[in-house]
């Protein structure tokens, strides 16, 4: 199998390589075991909660948790685990993450697909409800696993390109 993670993070035209790992409507958190290779069995979420849009990682980044840097992306266009998508990012969730009395950041960028319209994204990311639900969905997300986190903000397409940037390894 192909080493997902070694794919460039960088691609074409401004767009960002995301490797799925959860696709949209899954119950449980699938992630790409660098060392195997392959998808495994994170954790299954609470009863009645599913991922709203599909979730990955940018490849040949480092997030601050040690991970590659997180992506939700915002697309009604079906996905499976290990699918690689051309993605505009549209924006940011800062997150500050404690486990075991160690925070670091684990932030999650947002993107779209590169042929989905950006304003899709970026009307949404401007949606202070929406953002809630998101919210609610990470917090309840990590239930059970004796992570907590807390939120530092939302920030637009410049500060998740740079971010991204950043990260590249």
């Amino acid at each position: 199998m192909t080493d997902l993670n070694a794919l460039p993070a960088l691609a074409k035209d401004g767009l960002v390589h995301v490797v799925i790992e959860t696709p949209q409507g899954a119950q449980a958190k699938y992630k790409y075991d660098l060392a195997l290779q392959c998808f495994v069995l994170s954790r299954q979420l609470a009863a009645g909660l599913s991922y709203p849009y599909a979730f990955g990682f940018v490849p040949s980044t480092l997030a601050a948790d040690g991970d590659p840097l997180d992506v939700m992306v915002i697309s009604r266009a079906a996905t499976f685990a290990g699918l690689v998508l051309r993605c505009r990012p549209v924006g940011i969730l800062q997150v500050a993450q404690t486990e075991k009395g160690k925070t670091v950041r684990n932030d999650r960028v947002f993107a779209v697909p590169h042929d989905e319209a950006v304003e899709d994204g970026t009307r949404l990311l401007a949606d202070r409800a929406w953002r809630s639900q998101l919210e609610a969905f990470f917090v309840a997300s990590i239930q059970g696993t004796g992570k907590q986190v807390k939120f530092l903000g939302w920030r637009g397409a410049a500060v998740a390109r740079r971010t991204i940037e950043a990260a590249v390894g």
